[in-house]
């Protein structure tokens, strides 16, 4: 399996594609990742068009099992980060 790209990789990648600096790729990059954070956070979900979708989810509290004991145990309630990728996405990778 190859190595995953790194951020570093991946910037001076999209620098030589657009003919911007490595450093204004790293900015837009930056803002851009900011700018998603942001959204999901106060607004619950972000769309990125033909990426997917990033949603914060609500999880109810729930009765578990300790795996080592066999005890069961109660899980508390949580919020987590759920992503749909898009069926554009699904349809130019698979």
């Amino acid at each position: 399996m190859a190595k995953p790209m790194t951020k570093a990789q991946f910037m001076a990648m999209l620098a030589e594609k657009s003919g911007m600096s490595k450093k204004e790729v790293a900015t837009m990059w930056e803002m851009l990742v900011s700018l998603i954070y942001k959204h999901a956070k106060d607004d619950g979900e972000v769309t990125l068009p033909g990426v997917g979708k990033l949603q914060k989810k609500h999880r109810a509290a729930r009765m578990g099992r300790n795996p080592a004991t066999g005890q069961q145990i109660q899980i508390a309630a949580k919020t987590v980060l759920k992503f749909r990728v898009a069926k554009q996405a699904k349809d130019a990778i698979l």
